[in-house]
């Protein structure tokens, strides 16, 4: 523990001291996010905060490099490096998207080649495991099909939350939280031969909650920094590589396994298929509506527009920073229920379940309740 603790304590340190930097380098180059009929920030804000996380996550892996205990890591496996290397891709990508706005096309295609990086580092949905503790292998042909479409898909689902002061950046320190204690747990109860496959998911998933709580400090409203494409499609880009690796890696201990495992242990390597989809279910069904939405209108997926789910949570009437709360609440109560399902007795988890949604549901329609009382006692 005290080897990913570094390497997130090393990743929040960079993104909290160079944030400020980005700042002053922002608004000298005119890198600003300037305020129209779409946005709901006033004032003209600086952009390129993608640059200090992208600096944290190399930062943190820096360190992990030189840390004995991470040594299989990178020697053993070519996923961290593959990953890494794609985050500069995107990374560059999204700060060029920033400063000259790409057109559409051009920016799948590098997301597209930055997922081809990863896959041809080893990040690949190869083994996928079945419910009843097998494993299936798929074909290269099939498999980069499936690994390229979850990637673009994470990295698209990550910037198109990015519409509210910190959003974005709590959400993925959420879901990267989560996902730790997850492959974390699974690398105490692999041997330590197994160790170089639980590890890669865990370092990534650790120096993004550092670089996003870094980079939380100044982007949360009133945002005094935006994160911008260069740093929604990172996060997108490094928290989808991060899955993938945990889904294929948990797979390989699972079958190491076989003719010894008890139901909870399959149970519990199958978690990884599903606590992604449940960490990042807000901004995953936010995703498909928007692009349902914009598709019946016959404008471009990529046209930003007021009508995610925090517009509306706004619309009810939160605050901004209520808003973002509320986000935050779902989602981890999300992460939480994966990972209780995963590691608690399920009929306590399921008992407590519909409690804390009914608290959460009353707390998110509060303002609405309020007003529709005050307008039945005011005659």
């Amino acid at each position: 523990m005290r080897a990913f603790l570094t390497v997130g304590l090393v990743s929040f340190l960079i993104a909290f001291f160079t944030t400020p930097l980005v700042i002053r380098l922002s608004k000298r180059i005119g890198a600003i996010d300037r305020p129209n009929d779409r946005k709901v920030h006033a004032d003209p804000t600086p952009t390129l905060g993608g640059l200090a996380m992208f600096l944290a996550i190399m930062g943190g892996g820096a360190i992990a490099s030189r840390l004995p205990f991470f040594e299989g890591v990178f020697t053993q496996t070519s996923q961290m490096l593959g990953i890494l290397g794609g985050g500069v891709v995107i990374f560059a990508l999204g700060a060029v998207d920033d400063l000259r706005d790409l057109p559409a096309p051009v920016k799948l295609a590098g997301q597209v080649f930055a997922s081809g990086i990863l896959f041809l580092a080893g990040v690949k949905m190869q083994f996928v495991l079945l419910p009843n503790g097998d494993v299936f292998s798929v074909s290269d042909d099939v498999s980069v099909l499936i690994t390229v479409a979850w990637l673009v898909a994470m990295v698209n689902a990550v910037n198109l939350i990015d519409g509210l002061d910190g959003l974005a950046a709590g959400l993925v320190a959420i879901a990267a939280s989560a996902f730790f204690v997850y492959t974390y747990q699974l690398g105490l109860t692999a041997g330590e031969s197994l160790q170089v496959f639980a590890a890669p998911p865990a370092l990534l998933a650790i120096a993004l909650v550092g670089a996003t709580l870094g980079f939380l400090r100044y982007n949360f409203h009133p945002a005094k920094i935006f994160m911008g494409d260069s740093g929604s499609m990172l996060l997108g880009l490094v928290l989808g590589g991060a899955t993938v690796a945990g889904i294929t890696n948990t797979s390989i201990i699972s079958f190491s396994f076989e003719g010894e495992a008890s139901t909870s242990q399959v149970f519990l390597a199958y978690s990884p298929l599903l606590i992604p989809l449940l960490v990042l279910a807000l901004p995953l069904v936010d995703s498909v509506l928007a692009v349902v939405r914009r598709a019946r209108r016959r404008t471009s997926v990529f046209h930003a527009d007021k009508e995610h789910l925090h517009h509306r949570l706004m619309d009810l009437g939160h605050g901004h920073r209520q808003a973002v709360l509320v986000m935050y609440i779902w989602s981890a109560l999300a992460a939480g229920a994966g990972l209780a399902f995963s590691f608690f007795d399920r009929n306590d988890v399921i008992f407590a379940l519909p409690v804390l949604v009914a608290a959460i549901v009353l707390y998110t329609l509060f303002p609405l309740l309020t007003k529709v009382i005050q307008e039945r006692l005011v005659p």
